[in-house]
């Protein structure tokens, strides 16, 4: 190749990656406009509280939000007290989001200790920002001995969003301070980590740009909890790969003279395994497009659009860069041609020859004693509570909302201002009433009318009379294509186990009034959207195995190879899965976890810990075709042994750092990854997956011709 050609090249893609870094990183403040935390927008389209959630819009003539605010005294409220309550409600209903008219009066408890105002907001104006001015003019016009507390959906999602602010900043520069430090620990080298996290910041800002442009135009969904694991899978996958490439080019420069032979040697080496590992990554992602939970649904895609610029960055670009850096990249511990390559025979001096001599000694004994401690651990699997949690547990720390649903439950009844929306034919209003009233934990039903928004009074089914906001009678039932909407307030609070039995037990009751009936609302979504989770954990789960399961068949050109491996990582996870929930349960006294938290771990865990197989076994098989299958496991473990436990302490620290925000989910996530990832490293990769194919022999490699050579 001409030498003009070979400037001309590196030049050109660090260009092009220079101008995705510069166009990728504007994108990431436009991401909060695009972003989305309504558990409404995540469920499937034939959710029965979806179509509930689309018609309500039609009766109230717009897309709204329930808002709460719950007054507490410690004695009696006083006349004063009404009166500065109500000169507040006066002045926060013309802040922009309220929607116009619809702010009910003043609710005084039956105690007489609390009130309640319901304010409904306009989703088309971002609810977190109407509750953020809500309560700073609360913070600043303060009621001598009265507390409150914005609160209801939209106070449990301004609060959400509250705890997702810190994506941005903390979150990322904790995950990319950690993977610092570690390249730095690993190279030893003040110039070799900077190259490298530089090639997984021009990834994940690649990734953003067209993540964002996708989001921007409705394509696909973004909420909080996919942007923070997508700076993490990004940041973590992309450093792993460009791990592999630095040994690969690290052990040619020691062959070759010129920077250019030794980087495409050190390509030829990597682009298989990265090729497959990303690849075998993305196919596992995309398997949530079978999901349906739009969250779900969602999260596969972008995951996937991550990963492959994380592939193109660390083949890419990282040569690149090397190239233009040669061996100065290593300084000071330089790799000069014609130095000694590490013994990969296991005959030598350091950990890695000492684990492979330990292998090849006591292979049983290793394997036997490995998988005996990942199945101990899994017995734990069976205390994994993952049924679902209360919305208001999903912050972790404070939260204003969920202490005004503690007030709001200790003096109304604990579903105000988290309706059940009930909608079904007009004929049958009725007979409705008559179901919802009869049935146990409702508290009270009204009918919306043309003139109402919200309605919390109890009506009696003799003479059904349809009312407005609280106290306020009304003319007739608003009815859309023959059918009504009634409102019933349930007992327990909105989003409580016993407030979901309720609305099963509706449900069931109101399908014998009529079949078309729709029951939806807060405690219905979360309803909805748990039994949504646990179906896509059941159906995804064996086609992500499968689907890894073809692609290492036609990797390695074996089938016992790919199936045992396979097993490794499934007994991994439940490892994992059952150290998580001693952790959870025991240590951290989490209330429970996200139906999807087990589904989103093992996609993590077995797509990307299969990775560390691909790295093992592609390296064994090509030490294994040179000097035979059981040597060649032993140089395959020692040669690739530095790099996959940096990798994989990279992947945990990544990971580890969605930890640093409040959320339940992620940091649940961030535990059972982490753990995980290190488990694999530690153990399953060095020793369980290499003492398992030692003992076997070349008949590891069966059907392939490997099986019949020494």
């Amino acid at each position: 190749m001409p030498t003009w050609l070979r400037v001309l090249i590196p030049v050109a893609l660090i260009l092009v990656w220079f101008g995705l870094f510069g166009a990728g990183g504007a994108s990431f403040g436009k991401i909060s406009e695009v972003a989305t935390n309504d558990q409404a927008q995540q469920l499937p389209a034939s959710a029965d509280a979806t179509r509930v959630q689309a018609l309500q819009s039609e009766f109230r003539g717009g897309d709204t939000l329930p808002g709460v605010l719950v007054y507490q005294s410690d004695g009696a409220l006083t006349e004063a007290d009404l009166a500065d309550i109500e000169a507040q409600v006066a002045e926060l209903a013309t802040i922009d989001g309220v929607v116009p008219g619809s702010v009910s009066p003043v609710i005084v408890s039956d105690d007489g200790q609390a009130a309640e105002v319901f304010l409904p907001l306009d989703t088309a104006v971002k609810p977190a920002e109407s509750v953020g001015e809500i309560r700073d003019y609360l913070a600043a016009h303060p009621i001598d001995g009265v507390d409150v507390y914005a609160t209801g959906p939209a106070g449990l999602i301004a609060d959400l969003s509250g705890a997702f602010a810190g994506i941005d900043g903390i979150l990322l520069l904790t995950a990319l301070a950690a993977v610092l430090l570690i390249l730095i620990i690993v190279y030893r080298s003040p110039l070799l980590p900077l190259i490298v996290l530089g090639t997984s910041l021009a990834a994940l800002c690649a990734s953003v740009l067209v993540v964002v442009a996708l989001a921007g135009a409705d394509v696909l969904i973004l909420t909080g909890q996919t942007q923070g694991i997508l700076f993490i899978l990004v940041i973590g996958a992309a450093t792993d790969y460009s791990l592999l490439y630095v040994s690969r080019y690290r052990e040619a420069l020691r062959d070759h003279e010129r920077k250019w032979d030794a980087t495409l040697v050190a390509l030829r080496g990597s682009l298989e395994p990265v090729l497959a590992s990303g690849g075998t990554v993305i196919a596992g992602l995309l398997c949530l497009l079978l999901s349906d939970l739009n969250s779900n649904k969602a999260l596969g895609p972008v995951s996937a659009i991550g990963i492959a610029f994380a592939v193109l960055a660390a083949l890419t670009l990282l040569p690149a860069l090397l190239l233009w850096a040669g061996r100065t990249a290593f300084w000071p511990l330089r790799p000069a041609v014609g130095s000694a390559h590490p013994n990969l025979a296991g005959a030598g001096r350091g950990l890695w020859p000492a684990v492979a001599r330990l292998v090849s000694r006591r292979t049983r004994l290793v394997w036997v004693a490995s998988t005996l401690l990942l199945a101990v651990a899994s017995i734990g699997v069976l205390q994994f509570k993952a049924d679902g949690v209360p919305q208001s547990d999903f912050v972790l720390g404070a939260s204003e909302a969920r202490d005004g649903q503690a007030v709001l439950a200790e003096h109304f009844p604990g579903g105000s201002g988290t309706p059940t929306i009930v909608i079904g034919p007009e004929g049958e209003l009725q007979n409705l009433a008559d179901v919802i009233l009869g049935t146990a934990g409702v508290d009270s039903v009204a009918v919306v009318s043309a003139d109402s928004v919200s309605g919390s009074l109890p009506v009696t089914t003799e003479g059904l009379a349809p009312v407005g906001p609280p106290g306020t009678p009304v003319g007739e039932p608003t009815v859309i294509d023959g059918r009504v909407m009634l409102q019933a307030t349930l007992d327990d609070v909105g989003d409580s186990a016993a407030a979901e039995s309720t609305v099963r037990e509706l449900r069931t009751a109101l399908a014998d009034v009529d079949a078309g009936v729709l029951v939806g609302g807060t405690t219905a979504i979360a309803v909805d959207t748990n039994d949504t989770a646990i179906h896509d954990r059941t159906l995804i789960i064996p086609v992500i195995l499968g689907v890894i399961l073809l692609i290492l068949m036609m990797l390695l050109r074996s089938i016992l190879a790919p199936v045992l491996l396979v097993l490794t990582v499934v007994l991994s996870f439940g490892a994992a899965l059952g150290v998580s929930a001693w952790v959870f349960n025991d240590l951290l006294g989490f209330p429970g976890a996200d139906p999807s938290v087990p589904l989103f771990g093992f996609v993590f865990l077995v797509a990307l810990g299969i990775d560390y197989n691909i790295f093992l076994m592609t390296r064994v098989r090509e030490e294994s075709i040179l000097h035979g299958t059981r040597p060649g496991i032993l140089r395959g473990l020692v040669a690739t042994g530095g790099v996959i436990t940096s990798a994989g302490i990279v992947l945990a620290a990544t990971f580890a750092a969605l930890g640093v925000l409040p959320i339940l989910f992620l940091a649940q996530i961030s535990f059972i990854v982490a753990f995980g990832v290190l488990l694999d490293t530690f153990l399953v990769r060095s020793l369980l997956v290499p003492a398992l194919a030692y003992d076997i022999g070349p008949a590891i490699w069966w059907p392939g011709k490997l099986a019949r050579r020494p």
